[in-house]
């Protein structure tokens, strides 16, 4: 059964969701990271996802819908993000593993969304450009933890 509109949205506003969250998440990361190297590409990261919303929320008001415009609070990414307080104690390479879970699971949700195979052109040219920009950050989160790691 083909999507209607309304899947669409529903689609895109759930990346909206899970992006918000990753944004938050940053913040948090940012306020609490030790070094200024990570306070630094966290509070980058987090407007880097900010950016991201808003094309989405673009998408959503073009396919005629409202966009969200806040987090879902119960989001697993969120709760990752939440245990980045717990991980401070542990220091920065304990902050950079938390950071990393919360980019698998972004990671996993646009995955999931693409891999809709009845998503209008539009819509999945949209979702790509927002993926493409998650998953650079979450291969750099992977590359500095392996690093942080050795």
């Amino acid at each position: 059964m083909a999507h209607t509109n309304e899947d669409h949205i529903k689609l895109v506003n759930g990346l909206v969701e899970i992006t918000i969250d990753s944004a938050d998440g940053y913040e948090e990361a940012a306020k609490d990271a030790q070094s200024s190297r990570f306070k630094t590409l966290f509070q980058s990261r987090a407007q880097e996802r900010r950016a991201i919303v808003s094309d989405l929320q673009a998408e959503v008001r073009r396919l005629g819908g409202t966009p969200d415009d806040d987090g879902s609070i119960l989001a697993a990414a969120h709760r990752v993000f939440l245990n980045v307080r717990d991980a401070l104690t542990k220091g920065d390479e304990a902050v950079v593993k938390t950071v990393e879970d919360g980019e698998d699971h972004i990671k996993a949700k646009y995955e999931k969304a693409l891999g809709d195979v009845d998503i209008q052109p539009e819509t999945r040219r949209a979702i790509e450009e927002a993926y493409a920009k998650v998953k650079a950050g979450h291969d750099q989160m992977r590359d500095i933890k392996h690093m942080l790691a050795s």
